[in-house]
Parts: C-alpha cells; structure tokens; sequence
C-alpha cells in the first residue's frame, strides 16, 4: 500500500509523523485519533503556493466542518487562513483560535436569528442563502445601528461526480439561489440600507476527483460577477468553495491536486474578472484535502470471529468515524503493531456499536489478527471527530497532536460522567 509522506513502517510499527502508532495506543489508549500537525501545516502552504503562482489576491479558508479541533484551527491561523463556517459554534471556535473576523465567512442555508445577531455583533461577513435571509440580517443589522457585509450564496445547477448526500450544487440541493436568480437578489440587496454586498460565493461539493466541475463553476461565477460588476456591485471577493477530494483508495485513486486546480481554474476566474474589469480576492475553502490524511484512527481488536466470513471486532465504531456507514466511504486500515506482515487473511472490521451497519472496513486482506492487536485507519481527520457521537453511550475517544518530536493531547478523552454531565433530573423524579 502507498503511504503519505508522514506515515512509514519501522521495526515493523507504523509510525505517524516519526512517532510510533503503537506506543501512542499504549499511552493514551485506544480508541485514538492521532494527527500529524505538520501535514496539516504542510498541505495548506502547498494549496496557497499552487494557487499564488497563478493570481496573488489569494485568501485559503479552512472548511471548519471537516476538523473544528483548536488545535488545527490555531496551526492554520498562524499560517495565514481564515475559515468557512458553518455554526455560531464554528464561528467562536476560529475567533478563539486566532482568525481574524475579517477572514471568515458565516455559511449555510439556514441560519438562526442568533446566528444573524452573533455575525453582525462580530463584523463576520454572512453568505446569505435566500432572499428571506437577507431580509431578516438587513432588519437586524439596523437594529444594531451597523451595516452587514454579504455575499450570496449561488447555487450553479451543476452536476458533480460525489455521493450524492455532499453534492452542494445540484440544482435540487437545498443550498444558494439559482444562478439565473442571483441578479435580482443583489439588486434587493443594493436597495437595503443596512447590508453591503461584497463577494460572490459557490460550493459544488466534496471528494470531488475531477476538476472539469471546478472550471464549469467558475465559469458561471465569473459570468454572475460581469452582471452584478454592470449593476455597480462592488466586488471585493469571490468564493469558489472547496471540494477537491483525495485518494482513500492508495493504490487505485487518482486524485487531483492543488497545482491541477490551480492550472485549470484560475486562468478561468482570470479571464472572467479581467472581462469585468475588476480584481477581487480569490477565495477557496479546502477542508478535506489539507486534513483528511492528516490523522489516524488507531482502534485495538477486541475479539475474532469466524461465522459466514471472518471478523475482527473493534474497539471503535460508527460512534468515532460515521463515514463508512453513513457513506459508504472506503478508509485503508493497516495492523499497527504488524504493519510489514504478510496480509493473508480476509477481515471484516466491525465497531462495538448495536447496529448491523457498524462495519469500518469490508473485506480487507490483513495479517491473522487476535486480541489485543492495534488497528490503524487512515484518512479520518476530516469528517471523524467532527462527526462523531455518544451513540450507545460510549464517551468520545482522546485525540493526539504530533509535530516534530513533540507528541501532545489535543482533546481529552470523554469520562462515564461526561455522557449524564449535561442531564437534569425533572422535579417529579426527586
């Protein structure tokens, strides 16, 4: 199996960032995320060089749904980026992490009024998502006796090839306006007192391994902003989302990557704003790509079981990595503690949790497993914390941060008190 820079064998152990996966699950125990800091720090400088070259007005957000641990969000502020959110949450996670308001854009399609009150209370630029939206963040912004800085949301009608549940910008996806729409919206906007439309956004999607939909997106982007440049808008940044995939399958994948974004997408945003006479920041929003292989997932075997096939039960489920069973999603596992040994055997990796579905990996060719041995998943840092839950009442699992020689907890482990720390006992049961 090809491995990522940061990953290699020695002495028969995986190591993560040159530090040994196995004696990490003995000291901090298992279930484990384990994140390599300088792949996060390293993927992001590589998405913001690839893309410089090309035009220099470039802003990288990091996609904070992917991984929303301070940690990371305080690595890539200190690089520079600023972060898509998606949640008041989101928003006060990158605020504490470092990143400034300007550098942030509020996003999704239904935001509360607390939402709209804490984005304008923090000078946070919104992507308004419907016309009722900017009618409600223009009233309370008076309110406030301040203006909002927007951008709408366009949704392009474009089909990608993705799973279908994180394909953003077909035209039945609930996110954006209808391209065809966006000149009125803008136009709604330019006639309220308490809102500035500033930038233009889209986000077609995730795990996308093909830039053809990148190009057509921008495509439409730069046409929308040759309208609303003719209409007196002020365009001070255009968003064209994240998305670019990477390849969980090693050895079969072809994944794009940022230098092929970079070729093919923005001479196109660059023809495009030249036409209209203008020269906006380019904004992206990576998330998977400068943090999915960033991480490991170490998980001990509990038992084996041979019944209609073979399988080795686990010690992490569906509750810590969703992905495989809400997606389908394929993640590489690799025994930890045997990562040179000839592979095989034929296992399917099961989870603890109380449902048939929880299965992490069907089918997988390993070295024979018994109890006790340690389990690696690679590519969960985006979408496996992030996504996680106390399904079954398990308390989530500890998280590790390694940089250099330095290893260090990122987020302690969940306690038995934390599953009822937040429950309340009602009057009549006292």
């Amino acid at each position: 199996m090809k491995l990522a820079d940061h990953l290699d064998v020695k002495n028969g152990h995986l190591h993560i960032g040159g530090h040994d996966c196995c004696a990490l699950a003995e000291k901090y125990g298992t279930p484990l995320y384990v994140t390599s800091e300088d792949r996060v720090c390293g993927q992001f400088r590589r998405y913001q060089r690839a893309l410089s070259r090309h035009y220099q007005k470039v802003q990288v957000l990091f996609a904070a749904k992917a991984n929303g641990n301070l940690a990371i969000l305080r690595a890539l502020a200190g690089l520079g980026a600023g972060a898509d959110v998606f949640s008041s949450g989101e928003l006060h996670l990158a605020l504490e992490a470092g990143m400034p308001a300007e550098k942030l854009l509020f996003n999704g399609s239904s935001k509360s009024p607390g939402d709209l009150v804490l984005a304008v209370q923090k000078g946070i630029k919104v992507s308004v998502d419907s016309p009722d939206e900017l009618r409600q963040l223009d009233a309370m912004a008076g309110a406030a006796g301040t203006v909002a800085n927007i951008a709408f949301r366009v949704n392009p009608a474009l089909d990608v090839p993705t799973h279908p549940k994180i394909a953003t910008g077909l035209a039945t996806s609930k996110f954006g306006i209808p391209h065809n729409e966006i000149p009125a919206a803008y136009r709604e906007a330019l006639a309220c007192a308490n809102v500035q439309p500033v930038g233009l956004h889209c986000h077609i999607g995730s795990q996308i391994l093909d830039i053809e939909p990148f190009t057509r997106a921008t495509e439409v982007m730069v046409r929308i902003a040759k309208e609303l440049a003719d209409m007196g808008v002020n365009l001070e940044f255009i968003d064209l989302g994240g998305g670019l995939g990477i390849p969980y399958h090693h050895d079969t994948d072809s994944a794009p990557t940022p230098e092929d974004y970079a070729a093919r997408v923005v001479p196109v945003f660059k023809a495009g704003i030249e036409a209209c006479g203008i020269t906006p920041e380019l904004w992206v929003e990576p998330g998977r790509f400068l943090v999915g292989d960033s991480t490991v997932l170490l998980t001990r075997v509990n038992s084996t079981k041979t019944a209609h096939k073979r399988f080795a039960n686990v010690d992490a489920g569906f509750n810590l990595l969703i992905r495989p069973a809400m997606y389908d999603a394929y993640h590489e596992v690799i025994v930890a503690n045997r990562a040179d040994a000839l592979e095989t055997t034929v296992y399917t990796v099961t989870g603890p949790i109380c449902e048939t579905g929880d299965i992490l990996a069907h089918d997988r060719n390993l070295p024979p497993l018994s109890a006790g041995d340690i389990i690696a998943v690679l590519d969960t840092g985006a979408y496996g914390f992030a996504m996680s839950s106390q399904y079954n009442s398990r308390p989530r699992c500890p998280e590790v941060l390694v940089r250099g020689d330095k290893e260090a907890l990122m987020r302690k482990g969940e306690t038995m008190h934390d599953l009822s720390a937040t429950m309340e006992r009602p009057p009549w049961q006292r």
